[in-house]
């Protein structure tokens, strides 16, 4: 198995006390992984997730805050920036963590294919709703969670991933769940890609974790195969899974280093399943193999997105104010 990138351990001893950072899907994998290390660097940890009682209960072991946050919902979305700004005036650190892989067809309640629709657009009006603060908070930075399928559409199929602008909701063509999983993880990258040239002082990273041992993994296999699946590629596959710790750390590399030590608006990857066999051993940064990750793609993208979330783009962003603010918990008395 390729060699595993690990954060420099030295970047774990940085005190972050009186930052804030937002996780989303961050009550478990990658996501509960990533809030646990922040917490022990002394950071205020909002841990946004969709199951309020399981959330609450993760969080306060955790010694994060939960925040209910549904990304299948714009509306939901609105009212998490709601209860936010409510309660903070800074914004340090936005990792966009959570998403779904392999699902079946399906809706989000804004009729976008579920797939695109989490990863992607829930981001994105995330994002833009709390741009205010993170350029109050400036050098604040956004972490996008991506994927090595951001360059191909699945390892048997061989093809570039591309976002299909003429047909991003799956309406006209028939549904292939490899290639909407790899639209949305391509749009994470030019989403990284663009957001430095919209925001002051704020910089952007997207990332390939790894082929990680968690839920993420649940619509692709049928749940009795899902251990088996796992420990098969542990033992078999010469680009096998990895656990939990060694998928947060790409995350952990975006979010602890410096400024200076990164490149802003790129794509950091752990090793992967690239067709490009250059690629395969990862790199911070490397260029993402895929002709399709263009400056031109990432700025048609946004404005896209800027339309189908609701916010036009010569308008104030913010959300309403009349939504009622979501559950959370205090965060525990230090």
């Amino acid at each position: 198995m390729p060699k595993t990138l690990r954060c420099n351990p030295k970047l774990f001893d940085k005190d972050f006390t009186g930052k804030v950072v937002i996780i989303t899907g961050g009550t478990g994998g990658i996501g509960l992984c990533t809030a646990q290390q922040l917490v022990k660097q002394k950071a205020t940890v909002v841990m946004a997730g969709r199951n309020a009682e399981l959330g609450t209960k993760v969080a306060q072991e955790a010694g994060g805050v939960f925040m209910k946050l549904d990304l299948t919902s714009l509306q939901s979305v609105r009212e998490f920036a709601v209860a936010f700004l409510a309660n903070y005036d800074r914004l340090d650190i936005l990792v966009n963590n959570a998403g779904v892989m392999l699902p079946p067809l399906a809706r989000t309640k804004d009729d976008f294919e579920l797939t695109m629709g989490t990863n992607h657009f829930g981001h994105f009006l995330l994002t833009e709703l709390l741009k205010e603060v993170l350029e109050k908070s400036a050098p604040s930075r956004v972490v996008m969670l991506s994927s090595c399928a951001a360059a191909i559409t699945s390892p048997k199929m061989g093809s570039e991933a591309k976002v299909d602008f003429s047909d991003l909701h799956w309406k006209s063509r028939k549904y292939d769940k490899g290639e909407a999983y790899a639209q949305s993880k391509l749009a994470n990258v030019l989403h990284a890609m663009e957001l430095p040239k919209r925001y002051t002082g704020v910089t952007a990273y997207s990332l390939h974790p790894g082929w990680v041992q968690s839920n993420l993994i649940r619509h692709a296999v049928p749940g009795c195969c899902k251990c088996c699946l796992e420990c098969c590629a542990m033992k078999c596959l010469s680009n096998g899974m990895i656990n939990v710790w060694d998928g947060t750390q790409t995350s952990l590399h975006c979010i602890l280093s410096e400024p200076e030590d990164l490149e802003n608006g790129a794509f950091y990857s752990q090793f992967g399943v690239y067709k490009d066999k250059a690629s395969q051993a990862g790199g911070w940064p490397m260029k993402l193999p895929n002709a399709e990750a263009t400056p031109e793609n990432a700025t048609r993208l946004w404005e896209e997105s800027v339309k189908l979330v609701g916010l036009d783009s010569s308008a104030v962003i913010g959300a309403p104010t009349e939504v009622k603010a979501p559950a959370q918990t205090p965060m525990p008395a230090s």
